[in-house]
């Protein structure tokens, strides 16, 4: 509540600024919504991180992630406290993981497997890109993850492989696969 509200007062306050903007006081408080939540992730992880020792997987994670994320969609928390709480806390235990190149194999395949089934999801009314491009989409996410069976970084694994469960839909407790 605490991200709506502020996000709200701030686009009032733009609206009242620039009263002929094109965008609506809901278009400004979701767009700074969005801001803010990124702000607060990377802001709180690498606060974390840096008491940890672990910044250079945060960077990592946090890149990885974002990258992925943006061609391959995923699950949206509910709110923005939640969305902050969880993924600074999924960023800041991914940076602990430690793992040999056989179990970084294994996720990068699982994680392959499901963006090549799963991606793009849940973009329709987060973008504007049509629907006939999906498959440009998931192929792009498809490079991003076989990027790792080169790099072969466990903190790429991990968040690739949690980004790519997040693309799944479950209907009647059976993952459903959508076609672009």
């Amino acid at each position: 509540m605490i991200i709506e509200g502020l996000s709200e007062r701030i686009a009032e306050r733009i609206k009242r600024q620039v009263p002929d903007h094109p965008s609506s006081v809901p278009v400004l408080k979701h767009a700074l919504a969005i801001l803010f939540n990124v702000m607060f992730i990377v802001v709180f992880t690498l606060l974390i991180s840096i008491f940890s020792g672990n910044v250079r997987e945060a960077v990592i994670a946090l890149t990885g992630f974002a990258v992925l994320r943006q061609f391959s969609g995923g699950y949206h928390l509910k709110t923005g406290a939640g969305c902050i709480a969880f993924t600074t806390a999924m960023f800041t235990l991914v940076t602990f993981v430690h793992m040999g190149i056989a179990a970084v194999f294994v996720m990068n395949t699982l994680s392959l497997l499901l963006v090549m089934l799963f991606a793009p999801s849940r973009i329709e009314r987060q973008s504007r890109i049509p629907s006939k491009h999906y498959s440009k989409l998931r192929l792009i996410s498809c490079f991003i993850v076989m990027f790792n069976f080169v790099l072969q970084s466990p903190t790429l694994a991990v968040i690739f492989l949690i980004q790519a469960i997040s693309l799944l839909r479950w209907k009647g407790g059976q993952a459903h696969v959508m076609d672009p």
